[in-house]
């Protein structure tokens, strides 16, 4: 039993996505979310520049007491958990690129998948890629000025649909029937993107598997909190305290709850 919070972050709010999930699964956990928005986005980033990131982050976290860093984005996932968890006494869990589930579940063996070009470029993803992809075509695609989009709660109309299509009609064109979402923003464009891939193409959304992941470690570390009554998870933003509240606004029927955001200069 241990009572001490989940640290859990992302770039922005791409890792509610991810935090939706686990909150759904652990309901006594207390989370401490922080939207990274004045680094926002990381992808374009380099490698160095996340893992130093990250690592002040992760600093935090543990002067919160946090017992376990759930880092809710795929590209700083692939930048730099290996080296945190050298680095940290506590556990952590990423995210996954979810190959392996679409490969299985494809009839067509297209598969496409969308992502920020620091997940491509990570070693993770190509470890996954090799281990899993064995008999299906992968189709990549850059998701360039889709996290933007999230952040200022565009995700939906002509302006998102604009941006979307050049990246997935030609995906469409080559007969994927399984597209991973492979950041943790883009379920929250989940409506605009099957509006035009159809329903013959599955969206595959890693969040449920990663706190499934989170679960098990927690009973592994026989971690999990016994509180009674459920905790206030806290949330904190890097970026401007308005702009944030403003898109959480507009993300709130997909987030299903209202979310006090507090400022956090790090």
């Amino acid at each position: 039993m241990n009572e001490a919070p989940i640290g859990i972050f992302d770039s922005g709010f791409g890792g509610l996505s991810v935090w939706k999930e686990c909150k759904a699964l652990l309901p006594n956990e207390q989370f401490i979310y922080i939207a990274d928005q004045a680094y926002c986005p990381y992808g374009p980033k380099s490698q160095e520049a996340i893992l130093q990131r990250t690592r002040r982050i992760s600093q935090y976290f543990l002067q919160k007491g946090a017992k376990l860093i759930v880092i809710a984005c795929n590209t700083a996932t692939a930048a730099a958990i290996q080296e945190l968890r050298k680095e940290f006494p506590i556990p952590f869990v990423g995210m996954e690129p979810a190959i392996k589930p679409a490969a299985l579940k494809s009839k067509t063996g297209h598969i496409g998948i969308l992502a920020t070009e620091g997940t491509f470029a990570g070693q993770h993803f190509k470890n996954t890629r090799e281990k899993f992809a064995q008999g299906v075509e992968l189709h990549i695609q850059v998701g360039e000025g889709l996290v933007e989009l999230v952040e200022s709660g565009k995700i939906e109309g002509l302006e998102c649909q604009a941006v979307l299509e050049p990246f997935l009609l030609p995906m469409k064109a080559k007969g994927i029937d399984q597209l991973v979402l492979g950041c943790t923003h883009y379920p929250f464009l989940r409506k605009a993107i099957s509006s035009i891939l159809g329903e013959g193409v599955k969206l595959i959304d890693p969040a449920p598997a990663v706190a499934r992941q989170l679960q098990r470690l927690l009973k592994e570390e026989n971690s999990l909190s016994q509180k009674q009554e459920e905790p206030t998870d806290i949330f904190y933003t890097s970026g401007s305290l308005e702009a944030g509240k403003k898109t959480l606004k507009k993300l709130k029927e997909i987030i299903g709850t209202y979310i006090k955001l507090s400022p956090l200069a790090l």
